[in-house]
């Protein structure tokens, strides 16, 4: 049997979508009794509180496949429909737990996989979880591009007896937990919508513990149900409450109203942590992914990799830690690959390892006249005679971003460099890093079991779009023929060792060219409160990613018993 780790898209949630609109009240909603969030029944904790400030109000959707759906933004989605399999995003090299799958075997070329669905699986309507399912479960993405998240290429689908088949075009190494990862959904159910992609779930059927109980415009409560075929989950109620603001998930956390969520507090270990130090927590695990300076490549004389790579060796990534992402947020990247450590360390090229990215100004200077540029007194000229000046652009309310742009905005400067910041708004700043029309913006990358998705969505070509049309990935229009290669030889190398020569070879090419700046690694976090629920996931005891929003929640809510 060949088990598989995981690989997601992740991307970076926003620190405060809507600071306007309808208030949300702080309480725990449903009628439950609450007591520093926890609520009671008789004398024993039965309700857990959930927050995300994602806005006001949301769509009162629990369609999985809908990313602005409730489900999907409140997390909830993750403990109505379970996966094949439950990963430990933050241990990405540990075998994930069989779940609603037992097993899975890969074919050699990783082109096929087998898998066996559990018995004894009701739906949480009573009927039995089937083969079925699970087969339609993967026939939908291939019917349907718009809910093939991973963009899956599925060429066939079958079964036989408790086994599922797919088989898809070309290796998928690179994808085996995101397969995995898949979502099991009601063939019933589902294969009467008109749109899978954005019909609305008003009362959906499940094979997770919870259903939902009540839904208002602020808060999804769902209750553990009979029938469940794990153990059943000693939380029996959950409150998935949107909050207005930063500010409103603030005072929810530290009021006990909330008791995990996961939002960028500039001040957390002193607004947070010092309100309660022994019940309230913070654990941002890092994950393979980088948050980092992307530049347009389209643009001179950004397109020069000897700029590109003299401007990381001024960047402070421990200013940027300490204070942009307040000493807890993303954790600094430390080696010049811009591979995350220590989830990434085995990963490294022995020629990098512990090869800082940040080698001072006297080296990036050194770096730059050796190549073409030259100083007019103390600023840099491109080798057209031209000064270098650069736009850094972010959303204005992603506070940790722009105090992360002030800090390179001044490290540029210690090279000649005139940068300024733009405080772009939301949409715009969206619209126009996917159209390419920018010339540098801190942004995040896709994550995965190995730095292979973070490389990829950096340097592929393959979602390279001309300026002006929307791109998923290669926002910065960066195009290499060779990169190319290295990364179709990681995807479909087919033993270990052919792996690790590409990954070497992937390296050095980043390295060398440097089309985005690693600053930080991607996280996995949560601020969370032990007060009267205890079994969270932590540095002691990593057997899970805490994230709220992500698949690992489930396994993290059926992990918590009341606290004594």
């Amino acid at each position: 049997m060949t088990l598989a780790t995981p690989g997601t898209a992740a991307r970076r949630p926003l620190a405060a979508l809507l600071a306007a609109g309808l208030a949300v009240t702080l309480a725990a909603g449903c009628g439950a009794s609450t007591k520093g969030g926890g609520g009671s029944t008789g004398s024993g904790k039965t309700v857990l509180n959930v927050g995300m400030p994602d806005g006001a109000t949301l769509p009162a959707n629990n369609n999985p496949y809908l990313d602005s759906s409730f489900a999907k933004k409140l997390g909830y989605t993750w403990l109505i429909w379970e996966p094949l399999a439950m990963q430990d995003e933050a241990k990405p090299d540990q075998d994930p737990q069989p779940w609603l799958a037992t097993k899975w075997v890969w074919s050699p070329d990783y082109s096929k996989v087998t898998l066996t669905v559990r018995d004894g699986v009701k739906w949480s309507d009573g009927t039995p979880m089937t083969a079925d399912d699970v087969a339609y479960s993967f026939q939908i993405q291939k019917d349907h591009k718009e809910v093939n998240y991973y963009s899956l290429p599925i060429t066939d689908v079958s079964t036989a007896g408790n086994q599922v088949t797919v088989s898809f075009n070309g290796s998928q190494y690179v994808n085996r937990t995101k397969i995995l990862s898949t979502q099991v959904i009601n063939k019933k159910q589902w294969s009467a919508m008109a749109d899978p992609s954005k019909d609305t779930v008003t009362n959906p059927v499940g094979t997770g513990p919870y259903t939902i109980k009540t839904t208002t415009p602020s808060t999804v409560t769902v209750a553990a149900r009979d029938g469940y075929w794990g153990t059943a989950p000693k939380v029996k109620t959950i409150n998935f409450t949107t909050y207005s603001s930063n500010d409103t998930m603030g005072a929810a956390l530290t009021s006990g109203a909330a008791e995990w969520s996961y939002y960028f507090m500039s001040d957390a270990k002193s607004t947070f942590v010092a309100k309660d130090p022994a019940h309230f927590k913070l654990y941002f695990p890092a994950q393979l992914s980088a948050d980092g300076l992307w530049f347009n490549t389209t643009k001179k004389p950004l397109d020069n990799p000897h700029l590109r790579r003299a401007m990381s060796m001024v960047i402070n990534r421990t200013d940027i830690f300490n204070q942009g992402e307040a000493g807890y947020f993303k954790p600094l990247i430390d080696n010049v690959t811009g591979v995350p450590t220590p989830q990434g360390e085995p990963y490294i090229a022995a020629q990098f390892k512990g090869v800082s990215p940040t080698s001072g100004v006297d080296a990036a200077k050194k770096e730059l006249t050796d190549n073409g540029f030259t100083y007019s007194g103390s600023t840099l000229m491109d080798p057209t005679g031209k000064a270098v000046t650069l736009t850094l652009t972010d959303p204005a309310d992603w506070n940790d971003y722009q105090t992360d742009l002030a800090i390179i905005k001044d490290n540029l400067a210690t090279i000649g460099i005139n940068a300024t910041i733009d405080k772009a708004n939301d949409d715009a700043w969206f619209d126009n890093i996917a159209k390419g029309n920018f010339e540098a913006a801190l942004h995040w990358t896709n994550s995965g079991t190995t730095p292979y998705d973070m490389y990829d969505q950096i340097m592929d070509s393959a979602g390279l779009e001309p300026i002006g049309t929307a791109a998923t990935g290669d926002f910065g229009r960066y195009k290499n023929p060779t990169v190319d290669a290295a990364l179709k030889a990681y995807s479909n190398a087919t033993d270990d060792a052919s792996r690790k020569s590409a990954m070497d070879n992937l390296e050095q090419l980043f390295v060398q060219e440097m089309p985005m700046i690693p600053t930080s690694a991607g996280n996995l976090g949560a601020e969370y409160s032990t007060k009267n629920w205890s079994g969270w996931p932590s540095a002691d005891n990593a057997y899970e990613a805490p994230q709220p929003t992500r698949w690992g929640m489930e396994d993290i809510v059926l992990h918590l018993t009341q606290s004594s």
